[in-house]
């Protein structure tokens, strides 16, 4: 598939949850945000082994917001359950709807 059909068919699924495939064979389920001439911009969600594990693990709760002893104290807010990843449109081999629940 050439740049300019991956292009189109991400277009044609933005704001829904798909599977991505790479051409290295990595895989990545998320929500397609933006698509521009060069990247493939997604939301994917950050599971029990993401970024955010130790985030998750040592927060605190006060007054219904996180406070983690490993960030400056003004970080104050609620934990994120998506990441941002930017893939480029060359890297891309398919592209496929997801059911969510």
């Amino acid at each position: 598939m050439n740049h300019q059909e991956m292009h189109h068919l991400c277009k044609d699924h933005l704001y829904r949850y798909v599977l991505v495939t790479t051409q290295d064979q990595m895989q990545y389920d998320g929500i397609v945000e933006n698509v521009d001439d060069d990247y493939l911009y997604m939301a994917v969600p950050v599971g029990e082994m993401g970024d955010s594990q130790h985030l998750r693990q040592d927060a605190r709760f006060y007054g219904g917001y996180g406070y983690t002893p490993y960030y400056p104290p003004y970080y104050y807010g609620p934990r994120r359950r998506f990441q941002r990843l930017i893939l480029p449109l060359a890297a891309l081999a398919a592209i496929s709807l997801l059911p969510y629940y």
